[in-house]
């Protein structure tokens, strides 16, 4: 694994600490080298003391010296510069030392700005770096996938004229969480859910991605992405379609992709009022006080939207996709809202209506799945109370890996399962573009403002109220 970028903070703290796991599991292929590319004038002692110093913070308990020396023989460090064609054949020839003509898989991981990504594979491209004659060639890339659908179309064009789409793996961390994968086990590895997940039982779904943290200092970008840029094209995206896409025929990484694009592609496009109509945008109070933010800034911090998906399975349910920065939590959470019965028998129904059953998905920060129900009150007369049954991964005993240790194995082995594809981000950035333009016009919906700690502005839970259905604010969840 070559990762380029290594100097940075991803590679500190995130990359190096899943490769050492997997590797203390006995899960990598043995052996497995890893290649750190930065412009810092490094040696590959200094890159391994640093490293050691890092993994064991972040690591924390896992940590083991005799392990982790085992590791770290086979990590290297090679200086280079993207902008550089000469440092790529020097690195092309380092690499080819190291295989000693082996055949060997290589992957390589772009850990750096988004504005390298292209340099960076044409540079590879350039060096024959890219070629398979001595073993499969692979290239991880982190989000975001451009800013917007031209953008997204010129990084896929440029990228594939050095590498095919099935070397390509677009990585998008929430992927790689348990209870996102569960999602599949839950739905297609169980009778008692599939015959009830369609619009004759559900009556909504809600997805939420809410963040304690103010922007702090990502300031500068993140007024130029906003909320829509960086979490709905992505996060949410991905959390919908892993929710609503239909059984593959087989568990393939192509056929699973194949169902999520389906669910874009069956996604209603706004016409219209619907832009001002089927959502509510709102911006922290003090935002425009943070670094690298304009006095009139109008960039939303917070954005509530549904969307229908038009298929056979989902008609009329609406999907409604919430997020925001300073918020009363920190929570990812799916929720399934069931309808009520048609008939209800039990209690007074003037003074008392009861919750309709409905399932939660715990993404994070406890990760798992509550299901609430209507049961009797003991000893009274016939009332009823809302009552729950939950699973928890943290009880299983086992530790709960990061995210990248599960997406890293993948890329490593050749499961492209949870990466995204090309034509997958595309049609992304096809439904957010049109509602970014909208909210950026002069036509654009009220900015609404909310205090830091609330659930975004009191605009969003009066949208939700005027349409007979409330959110769903706890935290915990689980």
């Amino acid at each position: 694994m070559v990762i380029f970028g290594a100097s940075g903070d991803l590679t500190s703290r995130k990359l190096i600490p899943a490769l050492y796991r997997q590797f203390q599991r006995g899960r990598l292929p043995n052996p497995t080298r890893i290649v750190g590319v930065a412009r810092s004038p490094f040696t590959t002692e200094q890159w391994r003391a640093q490293l050691t110093e890092s993994t064991a913070k972040y690591v924390k308990g896992e940590f083991d010296n005799e392990s982790w020396q085992a590791f770290s023989n086979n990590v290297f460090y090679h200086p280079g510069d993207i902008g550089n064609e000469e440092d790529f054949h020097k690195l092309a020839n380092f690499l080819n030392e190291l295989e000693q003509s082996l055949t060997t898989d290589r992957v390589y991981y772009l850990s750096t700005m988004p504005q390298l990504y292209a340099a960076a594979i044409a540079q590879l491209g350039k060096a024959g770096l890219n070629t398979e004659k001595n073993g499969h060639r692979r290239v991880v890339i982190e989000k975001p996938f451009g800013t917007d659908l031209a953008s997204a179309n010129e990084l896929n064009k440029s990228i594939h004229q050095t590498f095919r789409e099935d070397q390509i793996y677009r990585i998008d961390h929430y992927l790689g969480k348990e209870t996102v994968q569960n999602m599949l086990v839950l739905r297609f590895g169980n009778t008692i859910f599939e015959p009830i997940w369609n619009r004759n039982y559900i009556d909504h779904v809600q997805i939420t991605v809410a963040e304690e943290v103010k922007v702090g200092r990502r300031g500068d970008y993140y007024d130029k992405a906003g909320i829509l840029r960086d979490m709905f094209q992505n996060h949410i995206f991905q959390l919908m379609m892993m929710t609503a896409m239909e059984a593959p025929v087989r568990f393939t990484g192509e056929m699973v992709r194949d169902e999520k694009v389906k669910v874009l592609q069956a996604v209603r496009p706004y016409k219209g009022s619907d832009f001002a109509e089927y959502g509510v945008r709102g911006q922290y109070a003090g935002y425009s006080d943070e670094q690298g933010i304009p006095d009139e800034s109008i960039t939303e911090t917070f954005a509530a939207f549904k969307l229908f998906i038009d298929n056979w399975r989902w008609k009329g349910v609406p999907f409604y996709l919430r997020s925001g920065k300073a918020m009363s939590c920190r929570t990812t959470q799916i929720v399934i809202q069931f309808r009520e019965p048609p008939h209800m028998l039990f209690g007074d129904q003037k003074s008392f209506r009861p919750e309709a059953n409905r399932l939660v998905i715990q993404i994070q920060p406890a990760e798992g799945i509550q299901l609430d129900f209507q049961s009797k009150v003991p000893d009274s007369d016939m009332k009823m109370r809302l009552s729950n049954l939950d699973f928890r991964f943290d009880t299983s005993g086992k530790e709960l890996p990061d995210a990248y240790q599960r997406l890293l194995l993948d890329a490593i082995v050749g499961d492209p399962s949870l990466f995204a594809r090309s034509d997958e981000v595309e049609q992304a950035w096809r439904i957010i573009d049109p509602i970014i333009a909208a909210w950026k016009s002069p036509a654009a919906p009220s900015l609404f403002t909310y205090e830091p700690g609330m659930w975004g502005p009191i605009q969003a839970t009066e949208w939700m109220e005027s349409q007979g259905r409330s959110w769903f604010d706890v935290c915990p969840i689980i």
